[in-house]
């Protein structure tokens, strides 16, 4: 291998560009082919670049939000449960209501998708750059608990609130009643003591 290559693979190394150090020579062949100038090659690695960027982003953002399994809105059988405001959901999926701060809560017997629904925006607002943690009642009431004995609720705080959208399933199941800071109509006292700091879905 000569030196100039040898340094160049280094310096996309560095760089942190791996898909450029993937895809360059094979990209530089196709555009000779083609005739396309320089600016058009590099315009081509640094698309590819930013793709598979994104790509992987996204992925990082949907192992972060901790689903119980992915599920989007695309495997979702509307025509089961006529009932469901179809429309209503396709809008909740562009998440605005996430933009906007503004709370969501899910009603239904059980069996009626609630849950899927609930994997599925959450899919979509990581798929926007969303961060998302998703967890059941009962989880975070235990998570809440705990961490108050322990003496550090400011840190399960602090990490609760760098996410933007928490999805929480199976509110019903958890007697709110008698779980401090576990209200939808107080996102903050859940998340930290600063105002307005991100949305929350729930199911019940």
């Amino acid at each position: 291998m000569d030196t100039p290559k040898v340094l160049l693979e280094h310096h996309l190394k560095a760089l942190r560009l791996p898909t450029v150090l993937r895809e360059y020579d094979k990209v530089a062949q196709q555009c000779a082919a083609e005739g396309v100038d320089f600016p058009q090659y590099l315009l081509r690695l640094t698309e590819l670049e930013l793709l598979d960027r994104e790509r992987r982003a996204t992925e990082r953002r949907i192992r972060q939000a901790k689903f119980d399994v992915v599920k989007s809105l695309d495997s979702f059988d509307f025509l089961a449960i006529p009932s469901l405001n179809k429309v209503l959901v396709l809008e909740l999926a562009r998440c605005e209501f996430i933009e906007r701060k503004e709370n969501v809560l899910a009603l239904g017997n059980s069996g009626t998708g609630k849950t899927h629904i609930a994997l599925a925006l959450g899919l979509a607002a990581c798929q926007k750059g969303y961060r998302v943690r998703f967890t059941t009642a009962a989880s975070l009431a235990h998570e809440l608990i705990e961490a108050k004995d322990e003496r550090r609720l400011m840190r399960f705080q602090k990490m609760l609130s760098i996410f933007e959208l928490l999805i929480i399933d199976e509110l019903g199941f958890v007697p709110l009643s008698k779980t401090p800071r576990l209200s939808l109509q107080n996102r903050p006292s859940i998340i930290t003591p600063k105002p307005a700091n991100g949305t929350t879905l729930g199911t019940r």
